[in-house]
């Protein structure tokens, strides 16, 4: 008995074509010009319209459950706890937003109650910030120093 291992379909097919190919090349050197370049197109075309089969893999089974959703978890096996417990970090990331929006807005008001409270403590009036020429003053007295 031959034990040795069979190729497959696709191995064998690709065989027989090497095969094939090797024969004609050989035959193909004392024949005249203008059917070698007919036989030349000819095999371009073959290989133009040969099909690539590209390997087809296989995907993963999909397991779905009957009646439940994947954001509630609503099935038959906890019902409203399942939902109660898939709420819990929509409601912890709606807490930290408000919490952040809040220290954000106390910071703004530090801010500006600092910059407040450096003009009414000043020598200066605040009303001397306004005056056009108030910036002059201050480029003229930074070149001094």
């Amino acid at each position: 008995m031959n034990t040795a291992p069979q190729p497959s379909n696709d191995a064998a097919a690709d065989l027989f074509a090497r095969r094939v190919a090797a024969r004609m090349t050989q035959g193909t050197e004392d024949l005249p010009y203008d059917i070698s370049e007919r036989l030349r197109a000819a095999r371009m075309q073959a290989l133009a319209k040969r099909k690539v089969v590209a390997p087809v893999r296989k995907a993963a089974p999909v397991v779905l459950h009957s009646g439940s959703t994947a954001i509630l978890g609503r099935g038959s096996d906890g019902g409203w706890w399942n939902a109660l417990v898939s709420a819990i970090p929509l409601m912890a990331l709606v807490i930290g937003l408000f919490a952040i929006n809040a220290a954000q807005d106390e910071n703004g008001l530090n801010e500006v109650a600092e910059v407040d409270a450096a003009l009414l403590t000043d020598d200066l009036p605040p009303e001397a910030y306004a005056d056009p020429g108030f910036m002059q003053f201050l480029k003229t007295a930074a070149a001094r120093n």
